[in-house]
């Protein structure tokens, strides 16, 4: 661990959201440099399965917005749904082959999926407190964290979540 890592000097860093624990763990060259507390979604049981299930999705993602002025304040955008979530819900007949094909094209060039399916979307690491799990599915860390993280998080930045 090595929490005293100036900001300036973390600039390959990966994300981990252990949900369990509720914890973001912030890597950078397999060295631990930034561990904050976050909540989750309102119903934080699971990997998310649908919009409006209230969970924070389980899964490798990477950000693929940054956003300095959301409703949420500063927020780093996830690229759920990813692959394993289109495949399995298309699979069962949730999505169709279009929202399936664009999904997949999104996952294949790192881009932004469609946030508009069965499937939910806008999922965030956002600011506004991690007090309680709270949010629609993101992941809320308190205010000045959201500040460090933002600062040192870039699009493409790997993040984990895991139960």
């Amino acid at each position: 661990m090595d929490y005293l890592t100036p900001l300036c000097n973390i600039s390959a860093p990966e994300v981990f959201v252990y949900k369990e624990k509720r914890r973001l763990y912030v890597v950078q060259s397999n060295v631990l440099v930034r561990d904050y507390p976050v909540g989750l979604g309102f119903h934080p049981q699971g990997d998310k399965e649908k919009e409006g299930d209230g969970r924070t999705p389980e899964g490798e993602f990477w950000i693929c917005v940054k956003n300095a002025a959301s409703q949420f304040g500063k927020s780093l955008g996830l690229n759920y749904p990813d692959k394993k979530h289109a495949e399995r819900a298309f699979f069962a007949g949730i999505i169709s082959p279009v929202e399936f094909r664009d999904i997949l094209l999104a996952f294949e060039n790192r881009d932004k999926p469609p946030w508009n399916t069965v499937l939910g979307g806008e999922i965030f690491i956002h600011s506004g407190g991690a007090h309680k799990d709270w949010t629609n599915g993101c992941v809320a860390l308190y205010d000045s964290d959201m500040e460090e993280l933002f600062k040192i998080a870039a699009v493409g930045t790997p993040v984990s979540i895991r139960p």
